[in-house]
């Protein structure tokens, strides 16, 4: 049996002494040596990113290694705030954006392993709004004229998967017909787009969309709670995820990171990425794009799936759920998903758990693992689970565009070079 949640969740500097600012118990603390890394590597890997806050990248950033059930790198770098100078705080608070995604497939793989459901089940079974949706005749248009009947039904899975037809919330259409608005409630949003066309017949694209509220839905319908008292009650409680919220109160605000974006002169400045910020009550529990977590709570969100699925040696999902989550759920056909448009979809397959999952390696362009199932979100903020090395890794900023010249993908190539030369002679 593996270590499960409670130990000492502590830091690693740059110098490689030990800070114990983060006080939640996690896992327990080791030297890299003792999780088959190198210690000089995982150096070079602060130095890095310390590289990058300096030239303007980024402001800070919170990282974290977790291998062989051992915290073995945990780091905070930069500022919180560029202007009060405020320092990154271990436990500071960022925008997750499409990590919430995981945690909303999570909640219907749940529902699933409770037989309240079935991936294959027609969405229309739930949401009968869904019913007689039609499809664009010419998806690259701003729709939502011409349309022709759908073939097929949109199943649950073909959700989970973003090959059900739907569009992106920042498409055209959608934003022309105010679907995603955070004035609006999660039933809203979903009746929205069910009233327009999808963009293509169900399990005939990977196009990534609006999928994860119309999930959310879905358990709100089944489970009979709203969202976030189901993922409180289910998901977060039992996890120990004390920081990830829908809303930033008062008694947490000191600790949320800043968004910035570079400037004509490539000079950092705040950035406002919302029409209603993370610090004030909306309306929208928004199950695609909306939480706020910290590293330490995506630390405990993954150690889940390397733990098979246990919290304290007791279940809180079965196998199946942890297998569904991390194997590739996208047929052949539409394989490279989204065509291939960069270098990791070319590479990547897409799992019910809803995570990329690396089925081809070799043209992600930065170091990852077979089987490594990972996400990110669109501020600067990516978790990657890896079955093969028995590891996991979160790194967390707050930049737009989330790129930020590379600072994530570095940070893994330096994590996978850590191990490769801890295995040198």
């Amino acid at each position: 049996m593996r270590p499960t949640l409670p130990l000492i969740l502590t830091g690693l500097t740059c110098l490689l002494s030990v800070n114990t600012a983060l006080s939640q118990a996690l896992v327990e603390t080791a030297t890299p040596e003792s999780a088959g890394m190198s210690t000089a590597r995982l150096t070079t890997v602060s130095e890095d990113l310390q590289m990058r806050i300096d030239r303007g990248d980024i402001a800070g950033v919170v990282a974290a290694v977790i291998r062989d059930d051992q915290l073995i790198y945990s780091e905070a770098l930069g500022h919180r705030n560029l202007e009060s100078r405020a320092p990154m705080p271990f436990d500071a608070l960022f925008r997750t954006y499409s990590m919430t995604r995981p945690i909303t497939a999570l909640g219907i793989l749940m529902l699933h392993d409770d037989g309240l459901l079935d991936l294959d089940d027609p969405v229309q079974q739930y949401l009968p709004q869904f019913t007689d949706q039609p499809v664009m005749t010419d998806p690259s248009t701003t729709g939502p004229e011409p349309t022709r009947g759908r073939r097929g039904d949109i199943t649950l899975l073909q959700l989970l998967t973003h090959t059900s037809g739907l569009g992106s919330r920042n498409s055209a259409m959608y934003r022309n017909h105010d679907v995603f608005n955070y004035e609006h409630s999660l039933a809203e949003v979903v009746d929205r787009a069910a009233a327009l066309p999808l963009f293509e017949d169900p399990g005939t694209r990977y196009r990534y969309g609006l999928h994860a509220e119309v999930l959310g839905r879905v358990i709100e319908v089944v489970s009979g709670q709203p969202l976030l008292e189901f993922f409180q009650q289910r998901i977060f409680e039992p996890l120990g995820m004390e920081d990830t919220v829908f809303h930033v109160d008062e008694s947490r605000r000191e600790r949320l990171a800043t968004v910035y974006r570079p400037d004509e002169n490539g000079t950092l400045q705040e950035h406002r990425m919302e029409s209603i910020p993370v610090t004030e009550r909306r309306r929208l529990h928004s199950a695609g794009v909306g939480l706020v977590s910290s590293t330490e709570d995506f630390l405990r969100f993954s150690l889940l799936f390397l733990q098979e699925g246990e919290v304290n040696g007791e279940p809180l999902v079965s196998p199946e759920v942890i297998r569904l989550a991390g194997v590739n759920a996208i047929p052949d056909s539409l394989l490279p998903i989204d065509g291939g448009s960069s270098p990791y979809w070319a590479g990547s397959g897409w799992t019910a758990g809803g995570f990329a999952v690396a089925l081809d390696p070799s043209v992600y362009g930065h170091a990852v693992s077979p089987g490594e199932y990972w996400w990110d979100g669109s501020a600067g903020t990516r978790f990657w689970i890896n079955p093969e090395e028995n590891m996991i890794a979160v790194i967390m900023a707050q930049v737009s565009p989330a790129s930020g010249n590379g600072f994530r993908e570095a940070f893994r190539t330096g994590i996978q070079e850590a191990i490769i030369e801890s295995r040198a002679p």
